[in-house]
């Protein structure tokens, strides 16, 4: 009430005033710090709820209540991108319309849309969604790279995310702690992938939509393939040396197993990397003092020792294996038509060899006779001879 003069019988001072306008424009910037906060909820939600609706589709999960949803939404003539089930962020019209361009600094770590989703939330990088793998192409600040120790995966096949371990070991170097929900874990084999990285700490396998975790010697398994990261957690429980012992017990006969069926070339090449890393480390560690002992070592030492057995176990994607079989049938094609080629031309070396044999004595005696004829006149032949000799001069 601007224009008020008394308040409860008395005057209102300047001072007064102004008071009342500071603690109305904080008042208003609290509002709007609320409301904008949430709105950047109801975004991550909606988008969310889309990349799981879009998941649900991929494993042909969806319920009947979803498909009925879908042919409504199909009917519409419009539909917003964010929309889901029938809500849309317009659900609070009367915060929207107060918002203004400093929205966009209140997405600072929120990168949000229809079909993938990523967030930075304190040390931990979210990802939501296949397309959201597409940012660890991004330039991420050193900061932001460095400061992420846990990475989650939600809603992305597993082997889509073996095809990026390479670059989320450079990006974010100092991630500790994996977590998997919904992401296809579904044999023990696929765990084989995790060693490339450079380290792990922690390991969370949400049981949703990982059907691994219902294997009842899963965890053992992780620790025996993953035994050179000297795990500390996995799924949040504590790792003993009991549990390692347990896991070397059940396990190790299958490395021995694997590398002894390999074939020679793959395990000299296998031998070749470990040794290559081995040389690595060495020349890193050549010239520090022997009592310094950085982070950065340890991680050498945990490449170092993954043992060679262990190394054998690996991981082949879906596609990947597809395409080794694509390979493998153009291979043999080419062989096929290579062999093909070559019984054709030894058949007609043989055919002619054959003609050869059959013709050899009378064109013998051809050859004879007209050497005898040519030499019977010596002094012609002679002549003929001379002639020839001084022609080629």
């Amino acid at each position: 009430m601007m224009q008020l003069r008394q308040l409860d019988m008395k005057r209102i001072t300047e001072e007064e005033r102004r008071m009342a306008s500071v603690i109305a424009k904080k008042e208003e910037e609290k509002k709007r710090e609320s409301q904008k906060q949430s709105l950047l909820k109801e975004k991550k939600r909606l988008t969310i709820n889309n990349v799981a609706r879009k998941w649900d589709l991929q494993q042909h999960r969806v319920t009947s209540i979803a498909a009925n949803q879908d042919r409504k939404d199909s009917d519409s003539p419009s539909q917003d991108p964010c929309q889901v089930d029938g809500s849309t962020i317009s659900a609070f019209p009367e915060e929207t319309g107060s918002l203004d361009s400093a929205l966009s600094n209140a997405l600072q770590g929120l990168s949000v849309t229809d079909t993938h989703l990523v967030e930075v939330d304190g040390d931990t990088l979210s990802l939501y969604g296949s397309g959201a793998l597409e940012s660890l192409d991004r330039n991420w600040s050193v900061q932001t790279a460095g400061m992420v120790t846990t990475v989650s995966f939600t809603f992305i096949e597993f082997d889509e995310i073996v095809q990026v371990l390479p670059k989320l070991k450079i990006k974010f170097p100092n991630s500790l702690h994996l977590k998997f929900k919904e992401t296809n874990l579904v044999m023990l084999q696929q765990f084989n992938a995790l060693a490339q990285l450079r380290r792990i700490d922690q390991l969370t396998i949400d049981p949703q939509g990982n059907p691994v975790v219902s294997f009842t010697l899963w965890k053992y398994y992780v620790l025996f393939r993953l035994s050179h990261f000297s795990m500390q957690k996995i799924n949040g429980t504590e790792v003993t040396q009991n549990d390692m012992i347990m896991a070397e017990r059940l396990f190790g006969i299958l490395a021995h197993v694997a590398s002894s069926e390999l074939p020679q070339y793959r395990l000299i090449s296998i031998l070749g990397d470990a040794r290559k890393k081995q040389f690595r480390y060495l020349l890193e560690t050549k010239g520090k003092k022997p009592g310094v002992v950085s982070e950065e070592n340890n991680d050498s030492k945990r490449l170092v020792g993954e043992n060679t057995n262990r190394a054998t176990l690996n991981y082949t994607t879906r596609d990947f294996y597809n395409e080794k079989l694509e390979e493998i049938k153009e291979k043999k094609k080419f062989c096929k038509m290579y062999i093909e080629d070559l019984v054709k031309e030894a058949t007609e070396i043989n055919m002619k060899n054959e003609a050869l044999q059959k013709l050899w004595p009378q064109m013998f005696i051809e050859l004879v006779r007209d050497a005898v004829i040519e030499i019977r006149n010596k002094s012609s032949y002679m002549k003929l001879c001379l002639q020839q000799i001084t022609d080629q001069k």
